[in-house]
C-alpha cells in the first residue's frame, strides 16, 4: 500500500500550525525567566551572606566570596541561558515551567541562535524599558523583542523532540 505524496505546501504549513497552536502564553513565560533570574539571584544573595558571617568587619574576605560569587553568576547565566538552550531548548525555568525555545519553523534552536536571542536580544529589550518582552503579551504571534531577533518562538513543550 504506498500514500499519495504530501503536497509541498502542506508540509510547510503543518509545522508552522503545530507551532501556533502550542505558543506559550505570557503568563508562563513570564514564570520561567522568573525562575531563571531567581536562580542568579539566589546565588548572589547566598554569597552575600557567606561573605557577611565571614568578614565579620574586614572587607577582605567578603570582598573574595562577593567575586566569586560574581564569576559563578557569570558561568551559571552562560550555562543556563545559552549553552543549554542551545543543546536542548530549554532553560531551568523554561524546564519548570514546560515550555521550550525552537526556531519559528520548529527546528532546533542551535548555540548561536540562543547566545543571540538572550545576550543580544533580552538586553535590547531591557534596555526599551521592558516593551520588548511586552510585545508577547500583546501580539498574534506571541513571540516578544528577542524571539523576533533570533527567529524562535516558545512554545509548550509536549513531545515535540524526537
Amino acid at each position: 500500500m504506498s500514500s499519495a505524496p504530501i503536497p509541498a505546501n502542506v508540509k510547510s504549513r503543518a509545522p508552522q500550525q503545530t507551532l501556533a497552536r502550542l505558543r506559550a502564553p505570557f503568563a508562563l513565560r513570564c514564570g520561567a525567566i522568573l525562575v531563571d533570574y531567581i536562580i542568579l539571584a539566589a546565588i548572589l544573595a547566598f554569597s552575600t551572606l557567606i561573605s557577611r558571617l565571614l568578614g565579620g568587619g574586614a572587607r577582605t574576605a567578603g570582598t573574595s566570596s562577593e567575586s566569586l560569587a560574581v564569576f559563578l553568576v557569570l558561568v551559571v547565566a552562560v550555562l543556563n541561558l545559552g549553552v543549554l538552550p542551545g543543546l536542548t531548548g530549554l532553560t531551568i525555568g523554561k524546564w519548570a515551567t514546560g515550555l521550550r525555545i525552537c526556531r519559528a519553523d520548529g527546528r532546533d534552536v542551535g548555540m548561536g541562535r540562543a547566545f543571540l536571542r538572550h545576550f543580544v536580544g533580552y538586553p535590547i529589550s531591557f534596555l526599551l524599558l521592558g516593551l520588548g518582552f511586552l510585545v508577547a503579551a500583546f501580539t498574534s504571534s506571541n513571540r516578544a523583542l528577542h524571539d523576533w531577533i533570533a527567529d524562535t518562538v516558545v512554545v509548550r513543550d509536549v513531545g515535540l523532540r524526537r
